[in-house]
């Protein structure tokens, strides 16, 4: 599977975020830099503005260099993609069986906490899972899943009060609709 990234503004917001993430940046000439290498021209305008929404912040270093950062709390409105505060990437979910089928990555808190509440209902096709919200409920959910940034999670698409989110294995939905379903019940 080949990665597409459009020249949209939210794409490019996307790049301007992983670049932060993953390299100290101390300028914004070495941010356009950094996305010049990725295929993305910007004028420095462009880039300023795309900080300012983003709501980057130059913060000092403990060795005093400053450098751009993201704010701590990813999932807000607006917040691009990005880890939620919780349990890193390698830990095994609590009452996670070693031998069953589970996401590789667990659960954040805020994960369970989201699930416990809204999820009404999952089933699972192939690689799809149908997640059954409350009214109004589906939108938020979809985001929390998409910070959480589940390794088996390609992405989710939300209504009013459903979500489709799609397994990164072809044949994965029923796994992943299982391992929502106990994280719901866990939380409650």
């Amino acid at each position: 599977m080949t990665a597409v990234s459009p020249v949209t503004k939210a794409a490019r917001h996307a790049q301007i975020a992983g670049i932060l993430e993953q390299t100290p940046v101390r300028s914004q000439e070495e941010l356009a830099e950094s996305l010049a290498r990725r295929g993305v021209r910007v004028t420095q305008t462009t880039l300023s503005r795309d900080l300012v929404e983003l709501g980057a912040v130059r913060l000092r270093r403990p060795d005093g260099v400053l450098v751009y950062a993201l704010p701590d709390q990813a999932g807000g409105p607006g917040s691009p993609p990005g880890p939620l505060p919780g349990p890193e990437p390698t830990d095994v979910p609590a009452g996670a069986e070693p031998d069953g089928p589970v996401p590789a990555e667990p659960p954040s808190a805020r994960l369970a906490r989201a699930a416990a509440e809204p999820l009404v209902s999952a089933e699972a096709s192939a690689n799809l899972v149908v997640l059954r919200t409350p009214a109004g409920a589906a939108q938020y959910f979809a985001s929390v899943l998409d910070h959480a940034r589940w390794n088996s999670i390609l992405g989710t698409v939300a209504g009013d009060d459903t979500v489709l989110v799609i397994a990164r294995d072809p044949a994965g939905g029923a796994d992943l609709a299982a391992a929502l379903l106990r994280l719901a019940e866990r939380a409650r």
